[in-house]
């Protein structure tokens, strides 16, 4: 039987003017715009992460995305990718890549990053205008809070009747590991999103695939702009200051055409069904009967701002979204002393810098 020494009862306590939880894109972008300001890593601020290393959410990326496939890494403030790159890089996984980028950042920088640490609440107590985070057996109080938690541990997949009765696989595109492993089987893959196409394109290498989405797919031919960009991140900021949802940056940019997915294209796969109405044990039904036979449902169904431990500050409006103010739109309009950043406008790695700069200084002045 485990004995519980009283020192791991002991429950211990920081005191920092900025915690920073979350260690990927946004989180390491507001971590340098703090260091660059002048506060101390671990004394003055505080960055916590729950992964075991470095490198956010890219280190757990499935093997086949490489620097060739994946859609864009941007650099972080003050130090460029391209130093941490090996020379013919374009096939290196993207989960080996970013973690190493990402690991030299926080060395040289000094960021001293504590991991793994998970928060499982925040709350606002005892009166004396800090926050407390819960991690463990460690409390955390902070004048002030830049959540960077990013989505990647709020997997979605919408609900279907008859989905707690199919006898074969379902997994999330966190899931995906390889496409060999479907080898022989059908595969009905769910989404219209970037993710989803990639992996189609790739299990339809190995074997049958059906593709379904929730609206018409929209490709474009012209290249991504700046201006596209910036319409995008309008439409998302705009909700967000409303206090809506963010909505899907692919609704308003589209999918863009690239040589693989025109080779999909010639080989039929991008043949594309509205989705189906219910789920049955050996497949997928449609309202009008139609019917196919299904061994694996794959939801390429995107992800959920992770924010399940900030519950307790009420920040959620009636509708489910966050009514955001300040700069850039990461200031939550019911605390000022709580920015969220790869929240909305700021999800993308481009996004995530140039928030990472407003809300530090945005927070710090509030801060005083």
């Amino acid at each position: 039987m485990d004995v519980v020494t009283s020192a791991q009862r002991e429950v211990r306590t920081s005191d920092v003017d900025v915690l920073v939880i979350g260690a990927g894109q946004a989180g390491l972008s507001a971590a340098y715009y703090l260091h660059k300001a002048g506060l101390q890593a671990g004394s003055d601020f505080l960055v916590i992460d729950r992964s075991p290393a470095p490198g956010g959410a890219w280190q757990f990326r499935w093997p086949s995305l490489t620097l060739t496939t994946v859609n864009g890494v941007s650099d972080l403030p003050g130090m460029s990718f391209a130093e941490t790159l090996p020379a013919n890089s374009a096939e290196v996984k993207a989960s080996d890549a970013v973690p190493r980028y990402y690991r030299a950042y926080e060395e040289r920088f000094a960021l001293n990053v504590r991991r793994p640490v998970t928060v499982t609440v925040v709350c606002d107590r005892d009166g004396d205008g800090r926050l407390r985070a819960e991690a463990g057996n460690r409390t955390i109080a902070t004048r002030g809070l830049i959540n960077a938690t990013g989505t990647w541990e709020h997997p979605f997949v919408p609900h279907y009747p008859g989905a707690e009765l199919f006898t074969g696989r379902q997994l999330h595109t966190k899931d995906y590991a390889s496409a060999a492993e479907f080898a022989g089987k059908h595969v009905v893959v769910v989404g219209g999103g970037i993710s989803a196409v990639q992996l189609l394109d790739e299990i339809s290498l190995v074997t049958s695939t059906t593709w379904v989405t929730r609206s018409e797919p929209r490709f474009r031919d012209e290249p991504f702009t700046p201006e596209l960009g910036r319409r995008a991140v309008a439409i998302v900021e705009d909700r967000v200051r409303r206090g809506l949802p963010p909505g899907s940056v692919v609704s308003v940019t589209g999918l863009p055409w690239t040589p693989t997915l025109r080779a999909a294209q010639k080989r039929g796969v991008l043949q594309r069904l509205p989705i189906f109405s219910t789920i049955e044990p050996d497949g997928v039904r449609w309202a009008d009967g139609r019917f196919v036979a299904a061994d694996v449902i794959l939801w390429c169904t995107g992800f959920r701002s992770a924010l399940d431990h900030l519950a307790p500050l009420r920040l959620r409006g009636p509708g489910g979204g966050i009514k955001m103010t300040g700069r850039l739109a990461t200031q939550t309009a019911a605390d000022p002393r709580i920015h969220l950043i790869g929240y909305g406008p700021s999800a993308s790695t481009i996004g995530a810098n140039r928030a990472g700069r407003a809300a530090v200084k945005e927070l710090l002045a509030t801060l005083g």
